[in-house]
């Protein structure tokens, strides 16, 4: 009896652990993919920036790099329907980014 009660006991335990284990990662998962969603665009922000004062607006680099932070937003849209503004430090949840929203910084160096 005893040998039973030990045996329904460790498979209870198993159960809640197996859920517990499931609930941490589906809830880890969305940040996780925040997290990379944000440094994709945090790293190619900052690269258009380098490549502007290094280039000029107009540069083949600068457009480069706009396009890559066109496929970093991009990545994060399809990720999870959102995307990091570097700028304004936020999330945004509508689809509303402009490719060259740099080019309106040289209007205020």
């Amino acid at each position: 009896m005893r040998h039973r009660w030990n045996h329904l006991l460790f498979g209870k335990t198993a159960l809640a652990a197996a859920a517990l284990a499931g609930f941490l990662m589906f809830t880890a998962v969305p940040r996780l993919l925040a997290d990379d969603c944000q440094r994709r665009v945090v790293r190619a922000d900052h690269r258009l920036h380098e490549a502007i004062e290094h280039h000029g607006y107009q540069s083949r680099q600068a457009e480069q790099r706009r396009h890559e932070l066109h496929e970093a937003r991009e990545h994060c849209w399809s990720a999870s329907h959102r995307w990091w503004d570097e700028h304004e430090h936020r999330w945004h949840t509508e689809r509303d980014w402009d490719d060259h929203d740099h080019d309106h910084d040289r209007d205020h160096h």
